[in-house]
């Protein structure tokens, strides 16, 4: 079955998810949170690139969602009686990808606003769940219809930030081409919209607006991730819990949060799901027989805290944290943002980072041969190459099997004599037993060499000393990783390697002597800040255990919140 047969078979299998028909029942209770209207023909509901759109319901007559794109149109779905329009934008706020419009003469519709939508989503579990598989399965067929432009992003090939616009759209899940700018269509494109060659990379956003040399700031704010926290005039903003970072952890807390009620921020400095999101394949989490995708289970992690009522923003980095007395004892001052986020607690699940490969000319090929992810995305630069993985761990290993799938040759070099103390099991068979697999031991990669892009490698036995080059387009480097924690105050007491200490390891510390209570386990050296998953002293380096972290830190901000009541 070839590429075109899949994807035909895929839009079949998934049809009754995409598009299914509320009944009587489901539209008498979304009725008391809308608005009927009467739509006549051409009539637009909303338009490409607005955010915060209401849920449309078809009650007669038709409604048609359709793409305009370079003077032409695409129609993407007709809507008649008993059907809605839109995906997830209208769960998270970002900017719708499409157009909507009556078709028929005269149609009546029931317009659900947005805050009344996500009310629904939270509140009535009879109509949110098919709204809400709608609009995820929207979305992935339309990450997959080849006749949807979606964004797209015109750069020359191989250059450094388009490949990092690509990255950053891909881990946000926004549906985008990279098109080369020396192509036909690319050279079209350039011609159609007046794009030079010192506006590369240009991103044209799904209503047209062509953004020139934009920044991943520019790019957030345009999609809709990047939500402003406060109006001109405040200066402050406040809330009862910040989660800082968006890995499993901090997903995990901002789904228990915000189902409890909390006002929740979530600030991510790039994307959502942390190295658990550049996972290919998690075969060990519970309730997945089959293993899930890192992106995925994030994904859904993030649409869940959406749905219950959690604020993103990304990209938004903390820059300081200050602790004060009061009820909101926590200032934040944010990457971008004039006002204070104030916070009665915060959870710091920034997690880790890989360790930059010590290898001569390494930052030359940063997005450009050297990667610290492997998905679909980077799988398709390598296919039918030689590839190397540097590391001995699960990440490792999952990418190597991942790698290997299309890879003509993945060699994975460690520094150890074996898999067996880093690596699962089961995880370190399949490896081994992998035919295009090449287990190097002993092994680090000392230079990197290439012009635009990465061309070859030297590898050194660390035992003989003996080099030798290796001709690769792609090195995925996952070696260990450092705590996030450098932006942190000296108050938040960190052990030897930078990761934050938590509960009894930090009862002797001055900000706890008159609390008349313990930290809870998972409280930093500052009452009412917690940390959670592998930015935490102790921590199991694990997806599972991050999430649980996530969990039991909202229980202990719970604690904290009594104590004012």
């Amino acid at each position: 079955m070839n590429d075109l047969d899949k994807d035909e078979q895929f839009y079949r299998d998934t049809e009754a998810i995409a598009f299914p028909k509320l009944d009587g029942r489901k539209l008498a209770m979304l009725e008391p949170l809308g608005t009927r209207r009467i739509l006549r023909r051409g009539e637009i509901i909303f338009k490409a690139g607005q955010r915060d759109m209401g849920l449309t319901v078809v009650l007669r007559g038709e409604v048609e969602v359709f793409e305009a794109r370079d003077g032409k149109e695409e129609s993407l779905a007709i809507c008649g009686p008993g059907d809605f329009t839109g995906d997830v934008a209208m769960l998270m706020g970002t900017a719708a990808l499409a157009n909507a419009r009556g078709k028929a003469e005269e149609s009546e519709i029931l317009e659900v606003p947005a805050g009344r939508l996500r009310q629904a989503l939270a509140e009535l579990p009879g109509v949110s769940e098919p709204i809400v598989r709608a609009f995820i399965m929207r979305r992935q067929r339309l990450k997959r219809f080849r006749e949807f432009a979606g964004w797209r992003i015109v750069a020359r090939e191989g250059s450094r930030e388009g490949l990092e616009l690509d990255d950053f759209l891909d881990k946000n899940h926004i549906p985008h081409r990279l098109i080369d700018s020396e192509s036909e269509d690319g050279r079209a494109l350039c011609d159609r919209v007046h794009l030079a060659s010192r506006d590369l990379p240009a991103l044209i956003t799904a209503n047209g607006t062509p953004l020139r040399r934009p920044s991943l700031r520019e790019v957030a704010r345009e999609a809709g991730l990047l939500r402003s926290m406060a109006n001109d005039d405040e200066s402050e903003i406040k809330c009862d819990l910040a989660i800082i970072g968006a890995g499993p952890a901090g997903l995990a807390a901002a789904v228990y949060a915000a189902s409890e009620g909390l006002k929740t921020v979530v600030l991510e400095s790039y994307a959502p799901g942390g190295q658990a999101g550049s996972s290919s394949l998690i075969e060990n989490f519970f309730g997945f027989p089959t293993g899930i995708s890192g992106g995925d289970l994030t994904y859904g992690a993030q649409l869940q805290a959406y749905r219950f009522g959690a604020k993103f923003s990304m990209p938004s980095r903390a820059l300081t944290l200050a602790y004060t007395g009061g009820e909101h004892r926590a200032s934040l001052q944010v990457e971008g943002c004039h006002a204070t986020l104030h916070a009665k607690c915060v959870i710091i699940a920034t997690g880790a980072d890989y360790h930059r490969l010590d290898a001569e000319g390494r930052e030359n090929f940063e997005r450009a041969g050297v990667y610290y992810a492997a998905t679909a995305r980077e799988a398709n630069f390598c296919r039918g190459s030689t590839v190397i993985v540097a590391g001995g761990g699960n990440s490792a290993g999952q990418a190597a099997m991942f790698l290997s799938e299309g890879a003509q040759k993945v060699m994975l070099v460690i520094r150890g004599e074996n898999l067996s103390k880093s690596m699962s099991s089961y995880l370190s068979r399949r490896v081994e037993t992998k035919e295009n697999i090449e287990i190097l031991t002993h092994t680090e990669i000392r230079k990197m060499m290439g012009g635009k892009e990465l061309e070859a490698v030297e590898l050194e036995d660390t035992k003989t000393h003996e080099r030798r080059t290796v001709q690769t387009q792609a090195v995925f480097s996952m070696i260990g990783a450092m705590p996030c924690t450098s932006w942190l105050p000296p108050e938040i007491e960190c052990d030897e390697r930078g990761f934050i200490k938590t509960g009894h390891a930090v009862a002797g510390a001055p900000a706890w002597a008159d609390m008349g209570r313990p930290p809870g386990p998972l409280e930093t050296s500052l009452p009412g800040i917690f940390a959670a998953g592998d930015v935490r002293s102790g921590s199991v380096k694990r997806c599972a255990a991050a999430v649980g972290e996530g969990g039991t830190a909202v229980e202990g901000v719970h604690d904290v919140l009594r104590t004012y009541a």
